[in-house]
């Protein structure tokens, strides 16, 4: 099963259920060599589900002390497409590093990532 980090609205119980029909166990982690910042939310479907007009967003700098808190959720393919739907295209997912040692997807801003 894919594991998902968010740092962001995906942690919120009431934007798990809106999006994934249940809430999810997570465990605390920290995203390795991002920095967070914050981003305008013009979609108004996500602001009502999340009670929010700007977002957390990270990208990525590379430095090996840079952290950014938040929690890791083990979820289905299916609710990893649900989550992709959720977020708006300011987001890209893309797969990085966590203090634990291990990988998971995640959102980071767009604007930083190269497509392949």
């Amino acid at each position: 099963m894919p594991l998902l980090f968010s740092y962001g609205t995906l942690q919120q119980a009431n934007v798990q259920f809106a999006t994934f029909g249940r809430q999810l166990a997570g465990t605390p982690d920290a995203l390795v060599g991002y920095e967070q910042s914050m981003v305008a939310i013009d979609d108004a479907e996500v602001v009502r589900t999340s009670g929010k007009t700007h977002h957390p967003i990270v990208r990525y700098t590379g430095e090996p002390d840079a952290r950014v808190p938040g929690t890791v959720f083990e979820i289905t393919d299916a609710e990893l497409e649900q989550a992709d739907r959720y977020e708006v295209s300011a987001y890209r997912r893309v797969s990085a590093a966590l203090a634990s040692g291990g990988t998971a997807w995640v959102y980071v801003d767009a604007k930083y990532v190269t497509r392949a």
